[in-house]
């Protein structure tokens, strides 16, 4: 038995060996295609005692070197050889107990699988090669993309080089002349030479802004140049322009209000020189052109428009308008809405946008002072502060403002009469330092002497000085005080009596003489 088995495990290794190794110019089979029942193995002694003729000769199979990697798929192993049940049942049953191949796909000489570092197949180098080419053609359109690009840039560049220096070599657009109509124009506070060429061009007095711009670098007067308001012709050459506008009489609309000013006209009762209000002031400044050509808003229209209800169009404040609206006399109901001071307005317009214009430059000054915030110690609104600073500014000189606002604030807490001559004088045509008894005595809106608290409206145009005075009046107890002689001395006290005397220092002097 075990010779038989030796004999037939033999058998089997050398079946196998045929089957992997077949050798085909000799045997004419392939064990891989023989059934089992046409194998006939050979017999052991026909073998070589060298055993050199097991040894199998085989041939690599040949595969493509350009074979792609994913292309290639291992062959299965053939089915291992199962030996003739002819050998015995025991053969079969120690068969089973031996190890069988493992299944699936095994690795065969020649055959395994190549990495995917294997050379590409000539349709994948085709397809790299299209994908390249692509590519190279889409960088190559870029490219000329981005050339187009900065080829339109650099000709729009030097096209509008170009056209500045043709526009800074070639003559401004200029006027020949002869000037036109008479037109104002207004320079504002911190105007260059640029923007009032720009001004200039716009009102029509120039062709271009370059024009006048080139001719005014030229005239070292435009340093001069002041804001304001300016009548030149439209139409002119830039030079002619620029020498209107520096010459001293081009300058329109520009009014100077002294201190202490009222509306309307009075006349000194000693010299019988007549005192300009306001309004005659602003007719003069208002006149544009020269002679029987002038055109000019008179003293009757202002007068007219200041007496008009509509306080809004005539710009009255509105911390100022109900009082305003009661104003026992209409032709005086904006006095002391108008400043001291210089004052800008444009002539061109009638005479409520004048008076509009003054009045609101006005209010911005006084409350620039602060007066809105004014009161709290006085116990003055702002309108009433406005009123009693138009006292102290009829009163006094500059350094004894403070204690005058002072003494107005003392008597109004006590409820007694301010009995100021200038409020007399207000509604005389003709007017002194001294008054009468007979004009004490009458009765009237502003008349502190015929009543108590303060007058019906601001009886002059008060500086900025006054009016800061009576927010803020000197700490004292005076209430009593009188001018003893020309130059302005003025004398304060608390005590009746003593500025009893300082009267007769007044009457002494001359002050006090009446010349009616």
């Amino acid at each position: 038995m075990t010779d038989r088995w030796t004999r037939a495990e033999e058998r089997y290794r050398a079946r196998e060996a045929d089957r992997r190794y077949p050798r085909r110019d000799d045997w004419g089979l392939d064990a891989r295609t023989v059934r089992d029942d046409e194998y006939q193995a050979p017999d052991r002694g026909e073998w070589d005692e060298d055993g050199t003729d097991v040894i199998p000769r085989y041939e690599d199979e040949i595969y493509d070197d350009h074979v792609v990697a994913d292309e290639l798929e291992p062959e299965p192993d053939p089915e291992p050889v199962v030996p003739p049940r002819r050998i015995g049942q025991r053969a079969a049953v120690a068969e089973r107990g031996r190890p069988r191949p493992a299944s699936g796909r095994s690795k065969q000489p020649g055959r395994s699988k190549p990495s995917g570092r294997g050379k590409p197949s000539g349709r994948a180098k085709s397809r790299i090669a299209s994908r390249k080419a692509a590519e190279r053609k889409k960088r190559r359109r870029n490219m000329w993309v981005i050339a187009a690009v900065f080829v339109v840039l650099f000709v729009s560049a030097a096209g509008f080089a170009g056209y500045k220096l043709m526009g800074s070599l070639a003559p401004a657009e200029d006027f020949a002349g002869p000037p036109g109509e008479l037109v104002v124009v207004q320079v504002h506070s911190g105007d260059t030479a640029t923007q009032i060429a720009d001004t200039m061009h716009d009102k029509g007095v120039v062709a271009s802004s370059a024009a006048f711009y080139e001719a005014a670098v030229r005239n070292s007067n435009m340093n001069n140049v002041q804001p304001g308001f300016y009548a030149v012709q439209k139409t002119s050459p830039a030079a002619h322009a620029v020498t209107s506008l520096v010459s001293k009489n081009s300058r329109v609309g520009n009014v100077v209000i002294s201190e202490g000013r009222q509306l309307h006209n009075r006349t000194d009762v000693h010299t019988g020189a007549p005192t300009e209000g306001i309004y005659t002031k602003i007719a003069a400044a208002s006149c544009l052109g020269a002679g029987t050509a002038a055109k000019c808003v008179t003293y009757e229209q202002l007068d007219a428009a200041g007496a008009s209800t509509d306080l809004a169009a005539l710009g009255v404040p509105d911390w100022a308008k109900a009082a305003v609206a009661a104003a026992p006399d209409r032709r005086r109901q904006l006095d002391g809405l108008i400043s001291a001071g210089t004052l800008d307005f444009d002539p061109s317009g009638g005479a409520v946008q004048i008076l509009r214009q003054l009045i609101t430059a006005s209010a911005a000054l006084y409350e620039s002072t602060g007066l809105l915030r004014s009161g709290a110690e006085t116990q003055l609104d702002p309108y009433q502060t406005l009123i009693a600073a138009s006292l102290v500014e009829r009163e006094a000189l500059a350094p004894d403002m403070p204690k005058v606002a002072r003494v107005i604030v003392n008597r109004l807490r006590i409820d007694q009469p301010l009995q100021f001559d200038s409020t007399v004088n207000y509604s005389l045509e003709e007017t002194e330092v001294a008054t009468t008894d007979a004009d004490r005595g009458t009765v009237t809106p502003w008349n502190t002497y015929a009543m108590s608290g303060l007058p019906a409206n601001p009886i002059s145009a008060p500086s900025l000085k006054a009016l800061q005075a009576m927010e803020n009046p000197e700490p004292g107890k005076w209430l009593y005080f009188v001018t003893i002689d020309k130059k302005g001395t003025t004398l304060f006290t608390e005590s009746y009596s003593e500025h009893l005397r300082n009267i007769v220092k007044a009457e002494q002097s001359g002050i006090l003489d009446s010349g009616r």
